[in-house]
């Protein structure tokens, strides 16, 4: 267990929708799954009751990590002002091209979306800026600057 967990309230959503089909659903999937394994006779080498005892494993292992997310999350809102901040959508002009980016926690992160890590090099590089400045992050090619344009 760590510190707090950043999540958009669609974010926040998603994982308790993810939660309750895991415990609910899934869980009655595998179980069904695991009886059918047994019927067909010696567990030491029956290939599908051990596949199905792994996922079931798996299913577990993502119900503990969700839980332990949401008791930690902090909902971010999308925030609307000159700074740029958590939950913030920001539009960045970067090798002659625009970009939009939005700031949200590690666990929505998806930068072929637009979605940035407020973690990430980047994402740490725009917190705190206003329009007109820019943030620099170093990357192998050398250091790229990303000249802020518009925040929300």
């Amino acid at each position: 267990m760590s510190g707090p967990f950043y999540v958009s309230a669609e974010g926040m959503k998603k994982m308790e929708d993810e939660l309750a089909y895991l415990k609910t659903a899934k869980r009655l999937e595998m179980s069904e799954r695991i009886e059918k394994a047994k019927d067909l006779g010696d567990l030491r080498e029956n290939a599908d009751y051990q596949e199905a005892k792994d996922e079931l494993a798996s299913v577990e292992s993502r119900i503990l990590e969700l839980s332990d997310a949401l008791k930690r999350a902090v909902i971010i809102e999308a925030a609307a002002g000159d700074m740029v901040t958590l939950g913030a959508s920001v539009t960045v002009a970067v090798g002659g091209k625009e970009k939009v980016f939005r700031v949200v926690g590690s666990h929505e992160a998806n930068p072929l979306q637009g979605l940035i890590s407020n973690e990430s090099p980047l994402g740490r590089a725009l917190l705190g800026k206003k329009v007109g400045e820019s943030a620099e992050v170093a990357a192998p090619s050398g250091t790229i600057r990303y000249e802020i344009r518009k925040i929300g």
